[in-house]
């Protein structure tokens, strides 16, 4: 589905990615970890194509996406939902929802796709007529993510959707992730610094250090393994 070969990508010549191999299959969820600086955020837009990439290859389905301007990748079914929400706050949640849906294919899934969304984060069934920013920090990432989903997403990519949130909340957001999961058959991507949780909910993950690839493994080969994880997880996974 989606093959990654070689990639770099930087800021002003300072490099963010190097060499960057990396894949996901149909319907497969992979987790990017690492910590702060490694390039997992810079990955997600190069991808999504709000970061140019200097070399390498992106291929979707064959086809290549570095060629692509950003809507283009959308209308393949590249969905992303960066850091920090970016809901629209002065606009209602069922108006939010319904620009989610507005790419071609899931305009005329608006109802079904809605229903989904409610049925993943129930809570936002009663604040459907409420401004997003007047939500909590927990609900706005609950739209979010549920925005996302409008869309009809054959590939799925988060980026911290627990940042900033007190862990209840964050709960909430891996316990609906894991909802969507079960009902769906879109692939997923997501950056977490919350390990564990990230990996309860994927199949593989990919360590990311100092701009490079340090490990690949299967999320039960991360879990069950004491010292990879106290190596690339830290004590909190």
């Amino acid at each position: 589905m989606l093959e990654i070969s070689d990639l770099c990508a930087g800021y002003g010549g300072v490099p963010a990615l190097r060499s960057i191999d990396f894949r996901v299959g149909p319907r497969e969820h992979v987790a990017i970890l690492g910590p702060n600086g490694a390039g997992k955020t810079t990955l997600l837009k190069t991808i999504s194509g709000t970061v140019e990439a200097d070399s390498g290859s992106i291929l979707f389905d064959g086809q290549d996406l570095l060629s692509q301007a950003p809507h283009r990748r959308v209308e393949t079914g590249i969905v992303h939902v960066p850091q920090g929400r970016m809901i629209f706050a002065s606009m209602t949640v069922s108006d939010n929802l319904r620009l989610g849906s507005h790419r071609r294919g899931a305009r005329d899934r608006h109802d079904e796709r809605r229903e989904l969304v409610l049925e993943i984060f129930p809570a936002l069934a009663d604040m459907l007529g409420r401004d997003g920013g007047a939500l909590s920090g927990g609900q706005q990432q609950m739209l979010a993510v549920a925005r996302g989903v409008m869309a009809c997403p054959r590939l799925l990519m988060l980026d911290e959707p627990s940042m900033g949130l007190a862990p209840r909340a964050a709960d909430d957001i891996f316990e609906g992730i894991a909802r969507l999961l079960k009902s769906e058959t879109t692939a997923m991507i997501v950056v977490e610094q919350r390990a564990h949780e990230a990996l309860e909910v994927c199949d593989r993950a990919y360590v990311l250090e100092s701009a490079e690839v340090a490990l690949e493994a299967t999320s039960r080969e991360l879990l069950a393994d004491e010292t990879l994880a106290a190596t690339y997880l830290g004590s909190g996974a």
